[in-house]
C-alpha cells in the first residue's frame, strides 16, 4: 500500500471516529437534558402540592395516597415494556406525565422533612450523582459484570421496603437507605455507561430519541431513588 494511501486511510479513520464521538456527545446531552428536565417537573410538582394543603390533604388524607405512590410504577412499566410498540412522542408524553405523577409522590418529603434539610440531600445527591455519571461515562472498565450484583440489591430493597410498610421498623428503614445509597450509586455509573454502550450513530430519529428517552428514565430514576434514601438518612425531620 502506498504511503499517501495509508495516510488517507488514518486521516478518514480519525475523521470517522471525531463524527462518532460527536454524535455520541449530543446523544448523552439529550439524555441528560430529558433527565434534568423530568426532574425539574417533579419538584415544581412537590413543591405546589405540598404548598397547597386542600390538594395535599385530598392526596395524603384519603386512599390516594396510594394511587400516587403506585401510580409511578405503572408509568415506568408500560415505558419499560411498551417501548418498541410505542411512537416516540407517546413515549415521551407517558415519560412527561410519570415525572408529574412522580411530583405528586414526592411531595410527601416536602412536608415531612425541613425545606433546608430536602435542600441539602438535593446538592448532596446532584454531587454524588454526577461524580459518579462521569466515571461510568470515561470509565475503561466494564461495569457490565456488576450488573447482577446491583440488580440482587435492588430487588432486595424493594422487598424489605414492602415489608417495612407493614412493619414499620426504624432499623430496617436505616439498613434500607444505607443499602440503598450504595446499590443507586453503583447503578448511576453502571446505567450512565450502558447508556453510552448502547448508541449507534445509524440509529434513525425515532430510535435514537427512544434510546435517549429511556436513558434518561433510567438516570432519572438512579436519582430520585438516590435522593429519597439519603434524605431518610439526612433529613430533618418537621416538628
Amino acid at each position: 500500500m502506498l504511503e499517501t494511501e495509508k495516510r488517507y486511510l488514518a486521516t478518514a479513520g480519525r475523521a470517522e471516529q471525531v463524527a462518532i464521538d460527536e454524535g455520541l456527545r449530543q446523544h448523552m446531552l439529550r439524555v441528560y437534558n430529558y433527565m434534568a428536565s423530568g426532574l425539574l417537573l417533579t419538584g415544581i410538582v412537590a413543591y405546589f402540592v405540598a404548598n397547597t394543603p386542600s390538594i395535599a390533604g385530598a392526596i395524603f388524607g384519603t386512599p390516594l395516597a396510594w394511587v400516587a405512590m403506585l401510580a409511578p410504577l405503572a408509568f415506568v412499566m408500560v415505558l419499560s415494556f411498551g417501548i418498541d410498540r410505542l411512537s416516540f412522542s407517546t413515549a415521551q408524553a407517558i415519560y412527561w406525565a410519570y415525572a408529574a405523577v412522580m411530583g405528586l409522590s414526592m411531595a410527601s418529603i416536602l412536608m415531612v422533612f425541613t425545606g433546608a434539610s430536602v435542600a441539602r440531600v438535593f446538592f448532596i445527591t446532584a454531587g454524588t450523582f454526577a461524580a459518579m455519571s462521569i466515571y461510568g461515562y470515561t470509565t475503561k472498565s466494564d461495569l457490565s459484570r456488576f450488573g447482577a450484583f446491583l440488580f440482587m440489591g435492588l430487588i432486595g430493597i424493594l422487598i424489605a421496603g414492602l415489608v417495612n410498610i407493614f412493619v414499620a421498623s426504624t432499623a430496617l428503614q436505616f439498613a434500607i437507605s444505607v443499602i440503598g445509597v450504595l446499590v443507586f450509586t453503583g447503578l448511576t455509573a453502571y446505567d450512565t455507561q450502558r447508556i453510552k454502550e448502547i448508541y449507534l450513530e445509524g440509529d434513525d430519529a425515532e430510535v435514537g430519541g427512544k434510546k435517549a428517552l429511556m436513558g434518561a428514565l433510567s438516570l432519572y430514576l438512579d436519582f430520585i431513588n438516590l435522593f429519597m434514601m439519603l434524605v431518610q438518612l439526612l433529613g430533618q425531620r418537621r416538628d
